[in-house]
């Protein structure tokens, strides 16, 4: 089977597999309501079904998976789904956590064949921990990192969203923090997602002042090579240290992006800023395996044009990108649902 392209001519190559929606966190740019409208636990996808949408996704070049959420290790029995994901020959297994519950699980994820790990951690200082999470977990998140450093993984990285009157004065001691621990740290700007619905424009901290502010405290900062499709640009401080910057919402990198994200129930979206997905759970529930999953995913990859990102930083009224009473109506325009 040939690899389909899609309008803009780019191949499908990774997908996020978010495993549930709940989460055990309540960060403000992700999750600031008080309520939601959960997936009825019964439409979830089993792990074999993931597995066979997985397996019919490879032949159309997706090589590389990572496990989202909601909070994934939420998930019962994950390791055993990662024990079945690994050995189905991808090139890259990873997996996306708030880290609160993996101290008890680093060790089993590792030994069922996980092979990288992200970590969010937002701060470093408990109260505006609590304060951005609405959760006193930071000694959790914070153990829950150390485990995957013991744990042996190819890769431990923190992914840190950065907020304007919120965190951003923590901007270089997160990056001392990880340099001093040896993990990578990638910096990530406030975007106006799903589930954001108290986002605005003067709450995101640009890249371009990021690297500014950086370099005027830890010296040259040089751009290392990219291979044009990974969402963070790296760069390298001159005592070798190596941090990213995802910078979606100031300078997007929808020309090259390569991913999909399937639902915890089963939606295959385009897009993370997509409005609607295609049903594979009720494909695969009918039967469908194989070439005949894989045909109607290249149909629908084939008539992709999504540029959700370029779309809303060229929006002249630019906001929330939904309301809470539009994300309750339909639950899968949240971020943590869709699996960011």
């Amino acid at each position: 089977m040939t690899p389909p392209l899609d309008l803009l001519r780019r191949p499908l190559r990774n997908l996020r597999v978010s495993v549930t929606d709940r989460c055990n966190l309540r960060c403000g740019y992700c999750m600031p309501e008080e309520t939601y409208v959960w997936l009825p636990r019964k439409e979830l996808l089993r792990f074999e079904e993931i597995l066979h949408v997985v397996r019919a996704l490879q032949p159309l070049g997706v090589s590389k998976v990572r496990l989202t959420g909601g909070e994934p290790l939420l998930r019962k029995d994950l390791v055993s789904l990662v024990e079945q994901l690994s050995s189905a020959g991808l090139e890259d297994l990873a997996l996306t956590t708030n880290g609160l519950l993996l101290g008890e699980q680093a060790a089993a994820l590792r030994a069922a064949g996980l092979r990288r790990i992200t970590v969010s951690l937002d701060s470093l200082d408990r109260a505006r921990y609590a304060d951005l999470t609405r959760r006193d977990a930071l000694d959790q998140a914070l153990a829950g990192l150390e485990a995957a450093a013991v744990a042996g993984f190819d890769s431990v990285k923190i992914n840190a969203v950065m907020m304007s009157g919120r965190n951003d004065d923590e901007l270089e001691s997160l990056l001392a923090f990880a340099m001093d621990a040896g993990y990578e740290l990638r910096f990530i700007e406030y975007m106006d997602v799903g589930g954001a619905t108290r986002w605005s424009g003067d709450q995101v901290l640009p890249a371009a002042d990021m690297l500014q502010r950086l370099e005027k405290r830890f010296g040259p900062i040089t751009a290392l090579p990219t291979d044009g499709v990974a969402p963070a640009r790296r760069y390298a401080l001159s005592s070798g240290q190596v941090f990213g910057i995802i910078a979606s919402t100031t300078e997007p990198f929808c020309g090259t992006c390569d991913r999909a994200r399937l639902t915890a129930d089963g939606r295959f979206f385009t897009c993370l800023y997509a409005a609607d997905g295609l049903d594979l759970r009720a494909a695969v529930r009918e039967g469908l395996r194989g070439p005949e999953l894989a045909e109607i995913v290249t149909e629908r990859w084939a008539r992709r044009s999504d540029r959700g990102a370029e779309e809303r930083l060229a929006s002249a009224d630019r906001a929330a990108l939904a309301a809470p009473g539009e994300l309750a109506a339909n639950p899968h325009l949240e971020m943590h649902t869709k699996g960011g």
